[in-house]
């Protein structure tokens, strides 16, 4: 048995919590429960105006983090940017995501640099490629992030996929004439997809969205312009329920027909892999990146085009059959069951010796 003292570099948004927040929690307490001693270093990051990005990236290079007290520290596990640029002479990374305004979504439009930061950007993709460059072993939670890496730095990693916290927790109840979307509010999830399909779908068949975010107030009031919003059987289709507890997110799961997930170009998803173990087939999109390493058309769930309309139909087509919801969310479970913690902790704690 390994052992050792690791230190997990994260990367902190205040007052925000999402995916990235879970990923380093969840490793946290796995390397614990195997005994290893662990702990997170956080530091704020800021990203606006832009060339705050260097000055968060300068914060972490300039710690030392061999020793703390006089103890070595064995082992640093970086994982999103810009915590990997810390350095370290026994560093691994598992990459959640760089900071992709600098690579595919400056690429895509969708929220990259101006003109007149150009050259911040270039500095950005240069830092990376070299903190990057000094890990001891580079792993990736998707293939989708992989391939990113490769293309835009010229570099390899392997993947080694992020698994969910007490899967035997997650289960199937029944498969309710209802739509599940689970996650935070904002742009890149795309959350207004699946309120504008609603108006689309017969009555009896409902949207619940769980989350909050940036989004939600325009969300509201746009379910309210398109005649979907209010009270459900009262008009309404869309019910917000806001912030939920594990337990009551995890009923959801447990009773919806099928789960709404189509973010774009996302890294991994972790809302595909609750959805599966779960037994629930997932509505994604043609460009949702990560969980089409999952969802597979027809087989453990729909691929759609990215439009309401679109949409729609394949959310109507599985809660008004909930055989094939639940024949294509047996097949989704087949494909997830294997993800697990013990390979996640051998894999990255191998340089230990």
């Amino acid at each position: 048995m390994r052992s050792g003292r690791i230190l997990i570099a994260a990367t902190q948004v205040p007052f925000t919590w999402g995916g990235a927040e879970w990923h380093v929690e969840a490793l946290h307490r796995e390397l614990l429960a195997r005994g290893f001693e662990a702990e997170v270093a956080q530091l704020p990051f800021q990203w606006t105006p832009r060339s705050a990005v260097l000055r968060s990236a300068l914060a972490w290079r300039l710690l030392d983090l061999t020793e703390s007290n006089g103890v070595p520290i064995d082992l640093v596990i970086g994982t999103r940017f810009p915590s990997y640029v810390v350095r370290h002479p026994n560093k691994v990374v598992w990459l959640f995501h760089q900071f992709r305004p600098a690579y595919d979504l400056h690429e895509s439009g969708v929220d990259g640099f101006a003109p007149s930061e150009e050259d911040v950007r270039q500095h950005v993709i240069e830092l990376d490629t070299q903190s990057l460059m000094e890990c001891r072993q580079i792993y990736t939670t998707s293939l989708n992030n992989a391939r990113r890496l490769e293309r835009f730095n010229g570099l390899t990693a392997d993947v080694l996929r992020l698994p969910l916290l007490d899967p035997e927790t997650w289960r199937c109840d029944a498969y309710e004439p209802f739509v599940l979307s689970a996650g935070r509010l904002e742009v890149l999830k795309r959350p207004e997809l699946l309120v504008r399909a609603a108006q689309h779908m017969p009555e009896g068949l409902r949207v619940v969205i769980v989350g909050r975010g940036p989004l939600e107030a325009q969300l509201k009031g746009l379910a309210e312009r398109l005649g979907v919003g209010g009270r459900v059987g009262v008009g309404g289709r869309v019910e917000f329920r806001g912030h939920v507890s594990e337990d009551e997110l995890k009923r959801l799961y447990a009773t919806c027909g099928a789960v709404f997930y189509a973010p774009y170009d996302e890294d991994y998803g972790l809302v595909t892999l609750e959805a599966f173990h779960c037994r629930k087939p997932v509505v994604t999109s043609t460009d949702a990146g990560g969980p089409l390493e999952f969802v597979r058309h027809g087989e453990t769930g729909l691929v759609s085009q990215p439009e309401p309309e679109a949409i729609a139909k394949c959310i109507v087509t599985l809660l008004e059959d909930p055989s094939l919801a639940q024949e294509m969310g047996r097949r989704g479970h087949e494909t997830v069951r294997h993800i697990g913690w013990d390979e996640v902790i051998d894999r990255l704690t191998s340089t230990l010796g």
